[in-house]
């Protein structure tokens, strides 16, 4: 808690001072460009990736950077509801769907279900024809390759999700949304990103 404490100190001191027009303009507003859909992992960081300033990013981070697919209903959707804010709202111009190497999410579709974790597991079961399709491609004495082909066929279903919201759906076929995947390797530093013209994850830094 200290260093959480210093650290605010810190950012008062610091960042803020040095970006006080920034803040001062993003006081009563905010203009994101991109929807940033991550995992919620320590490990990634969205605007440190990016190299962003705030306000550029509206962010929706959970397990495995999951979209769940669009339907109406009485539940309280949080990833949903965000998605809806950042389209409807904030007219937001590009959605990234970026997932991770070592992803805890993607590696428990492999693992018989912990009851420790019964809303995890049954929020994993969204990515559950991602471990199919990978089964019937990969076996596991390859785990490592079978790491990589589920985080990324992940991000590709993910990308399919975000197509079932019709407002996404219209706006990507007019041409005035990008969406993006990416597979960001935290070890290397190295984002992939989806070519739709090659139908593969080539690197983009």
């Amino acid at each position: 808690m200290d260093k959480l404490l210093k650290g605010v100190v810190h950012f008062k001191k610091k960042d803020f001072e040095k970006n006080r027009g920034l803040f001062k303009d993003l006081g009563r507003e905010q203009k994101p460009h991109t929807l940033f859909i991550g995992c919620a992992d320590s490990r990634v960081v969205p605007s440190l990736i990016t190299k962003t300033l705030p306000g550029e990013l509206f962010i929706v981070r959970n397990i495995a950077n999951i979209v769940p697919p669009f339907r109406m209903a009485d539940e309280y959707l949080a990833t949903t509801s965000a998605i809806e804010y950042a389209l409807q709202e904030l007219n937001v111009e590009n959605i990234i769907v970026c997932g991770h190497s070592n992803c805890g999410g993607c590696a428990a579709l492999y693992k018989e279900p912990d009851e420790r974790l019964p809303h995890t597991t049954k929020w994993m079961e969204l990515a559950s024809s991602v471990k199919k399709s990978v089964e019937e491609q990969i076996s596991e004495d390859d785990p490592l390759a079978r790491e990589w082909l589920t985080e990324q066929s992940n991000v590709l279903e993910q990308m399919k999700h975000l197509l079932t919201y019709p407002y996404i759906a219209e706006r990507f076929k007019e041409g005035t949304l990008d969406i993006m995947g990416w597979h960001y390797i935290i070890e290397t530093g190295e984002v992939y990103g989806y070519d739709r013209t090659e139908g593969c994850f080539n690197l983009l830094n």
